[in-house]
């Protein structure tokens, strides 16, 4: 049996802060945000809870291949957009793709228990920057 961990202050604010964020922020930054309140507070510390978060359901991890994670505080499957241009994050206001995992499932012979959808390209910010910077004639 799993023993529930209890919701220290740090791991409470941890979870505050992620909550009320949509950036899907890096460790780094929820330390430099959870220091603002709780001073002496490490970053082993801010790792180890978002990593009993994760482990919880609380919040959701996403790795994109680079060297550190970005973290959501919306633990219910949705999907996200990621800007090549300015490598935000962005949550996806779409329906979930309907038995998507029992279609897989029944299709490879595989157990297939959670899914994660992204979608890549730039954001409305990236193609404005993108079509004035057109417009700009070319410095000589």
């Amino acid at each position: 049996m799993i023993k529930p961990r209890r919701m220290t202050k740090q791991k409470k604010l941890i979870l505050e802060i992620l909550r009320n964020t949509n950036t899907h922020p890096t460790a780094d930054w929820i330390y430099e945000q959870a220091r603002k309140q709780i001073p002496d507070i490490s970053l082993g510390t801010v790792y180890r809870n978002l990593n009993n978060l994760k482990q919880a359901g609380e919040i959701m991890e996403l790795n994109y291949g680079s060297t550190f994670s970005r973290f959501d505080g919306n633990p219910q499957n949705h999907y996200h957009f990621v800007c090549d241009g300015c490598g935000r994050i962005f949550d996806l206001d779409l329906p979930l793709m309907n038995n998507l995992e029992e279609k897989v499932s029944n299709l490879t012979g595989m157990q297939v228990t959670r899914h994660r959808l992204e979608f890549y390209g730039y954001c409305r910010e990236c193609q404005a920057k993108s079509e004035k910077e057109k417009q700009q004639p070319d410095e000589v």
